[in-house]
């Protein structure tokens, strides 16, 4: 698949030296102690789990960075559905580099997984809707670049990175601005001041607030914690002068409800708050 916009090489690189000094610091000592320089080792990536497969390139990345020698040979590949039982790759080179990079791998993998596997079956609830399944910035810190790449990995679209490529204009910007129609001029006249073309998303409570946006001119409206009842009556008023995204109270036994209402997103911070990761193990073989 092609990486998205924010997962550029600097941004890649950042990520897998920062974990690995984080894991390694001053070196590997169990590794060293116990494996003599130059013993060759191969492993195998082994699945136990099923799901769908997520953080393949990643661990190429990681490898690569703590020994360009290695060499791996992939089975799988990001958003291939895995079963209990299958070999995703195998690496082969220098054992003390393996075992270095083993955990930052496993813990990027099975987490990706882990996200990826619930992003596709929420997809696959709304199959044949007009709406798209985001993420948002409910993330673990640092590790955000992962989470969203699964995400998409796993066929949801991926909302704002981070604070900086969009505006959103949230219950608490709105309250503090004076209303939703002070807070978008304020949030206009500041674009304008520094020169930025970003969108204007606000966040609305009820089918006023929905009216308010829409004459304020928001680029997107966000439908908040809404009753059906209101969020089709908000889509038929909005009637596709804006995008629409609807949030809170999402769970698997009403996404499909939600986006039968019409909205073009429907947004889920359980896709990277609270996740379960895959099962997978890293075996010298």
């Amino acid at each position: 698949m092609t990486r998205p916009p924010y997962l550029t090489d600097r941004a890649l690189k950042h990520f897998i030296t920062s974990a690995l000094a984080e894991d390694i610091g001053e070196g590997d000592h169990s590794t060293q102690a116990a494996i003599p320089s130059g013993k060759k080792a191969r492993a195998k990536l082994l699945v136990k789990d099923e799901g769908i497969i997520a953080g393949i390139e990643a661990a190429r990345l990681i490898f690569n960075e703590v020994d360009p020698t290695l060499k791996i040979t992939f089975f799988k590949h990001d958003s291939n559905p895995i079963a209990k039982g299958e070999i995703a790759f195998d690496v082969y080179g220098e054992a003390r580099s393996i075992l270095s990079a083993e955990r930052l791998v496993l813990n990027c993998m099975q987490r990706m997984s882990g996200i990826a596997t619930l992003t596709h079956r929420l997809c696959q609830l709304i199959k044949g809707t007009t709406t798209q399944l985001m993420d948002t910035r409910k993330t673990t810190p640092n590790f955000r670049l992962m989470e969203k790449w699964a995400v998409a990995i796993g066929g949801g679209r991926n909302h704002r990175f981070a604070l900086y490529d969009m505006i959103m204009l949230k219950d608490n910007h709105i309250d503090l601005a004076g209303g939703i129609t002070q807070a978008v001029n304020n949030a206009r006249a500041y674009l304008k001041a520094q020169n930025k073309n970003l969108l204007i998303e606000v966040e609305t409570r009820n089918l006023n607030e929905v009216k308010e946006a829409l004459a304020s001119q928001a680029d997107i409206i966000m439908l908040d914690n809404m009753s059906l009842t209101d969020m089709q009556e908000a889509v038929k008023l909005i009637n596709q002068r804006c995008k629409t995204e609807a949030s809170g109270g999402i769970t698997e036994s009403n996404l499909r409800a939600v986006a039968e209402c019409g909205v073009d997103y429907i947004s889920v911070g359980a896709l990277t708050h609270s996740v379960k990761s895959l099962d997978l193990s890293l075996k010298i073989f």
